[in-house]
């Protein structure tokens, strides 16, 4: 409870200190509100207009999160492919590397031809942004499981169909889980990248819809706040997905008691 409250703590002082330094580069610039509107009047438009921007903010959250979904489901499936069938190495490594290779501007147009205007080109755009992290952190982890463990397997298993499959499911994929947790760190950290540029490039909802009209419409003040819900938001996400990955592996290094921790826990016992 104390760290949770501490870290509430720091998040409102950091939010108050980016809002701080966001007044005073306006006071400094003398810019005009067109230009860099200051941090009261956004915070205006957020409270007078929140119900328009949480409809929109909906509909940029679903896009991100279902791309997040199919993401992890399409990477995993990809790391195990490639990690265990030569065949499938061969044919889905290139697709992995194409997939970043592509500039994301550059194929979005694509999909939304493809696609349409709807949600489906924009859950599109962020599945292509999240599949190469979770895809390369899990595979890495599959490859670098400890050697011992899979000595021990080799002896146990004499069956060799059954020892690479066996192998798979209880030494390699529990190994590899703390990586494809930081692979999907990262995912989420980009996610909202992909569903962004979809709605950048043709939408009719959304937060970067709503970014993109209000600029045309020289509607700075509503931009930016559009740009702050989707920042929070974003920060939701990320923050939601980090402790639910902290709970699921309890043993990844980061979470496990340090020396000095059950020193500290025994001295006190």
């Amino acid at each position: 409870m104390t760290s949770r409250l501490s870290f509430i703590f720091r998040v409102l002082v950091t939010i108050c200190g980016l809002g701080a330094l966001w007044q005073a580069i306006v006071w400094i610039t003398q810019s005009p509100p067109y230009i860099l509107p200051g941090p009261v009047p956004v915070l205006q438009v957020i409270a007078t207009r929140i119900e328009f921007l949480a409809s929109h903010a909906a509909v940029t959250v679903t896009e991100i999160l279902l791309g997040l979904l199919l993401g992890t489901i399409l990477g995993v499936i990809s790391a195990i492919l490639i990690h265990q069938i030569r065949p499938a190495r061969r044919w889905l490594f290139p697709l992995l590397v194409i997939s970043q290779a592509i500039p994301v501007f550059a194929i979005a147009p694509v999909l939304v031809l493809w696609l349409g205007y709807g949600i489906a080109s924009k859950i599109a755009m962020a599945t292509l942004i999240i599949y190469f992290p979770v895809t390369a952190s899990f595979m890495d982890g599959l490859r670098q499981t400890e050697p011992g463990w899979l000595d021990l397997a080799t002896t146990m298993l004499d069956d060799e169909k059954r020892q690479t499959w066996s192998v798979l499911w209880h030494i390699r994929i529990p190994a590899a889980l703390p990586a494809l947790a930081s692979g999907l760190r990262v995912a989420a950290a980009v996610a909202p990248i992909g569903a962004i540029v979809g709605e950048w490039i043709g939408a009719s909802a959304g937060l970067g819809y709503v970014m993109l009209h209000a600029n045309g419409r020289m509607q700075i003040d509503l931009m930016f706040a559009a740009l702050i819900v989707l920042s929070l938001f974003a920060l939701l996400i990320y923050f939601a997905i980090d402790s639910l990955l902290r709970r699921a592996l309890p043993w990844q290094a980061d979470n496990a008691p340090t020396d000095a921790d059950v020193t500290i826990q025994s001295t006190a016992s």
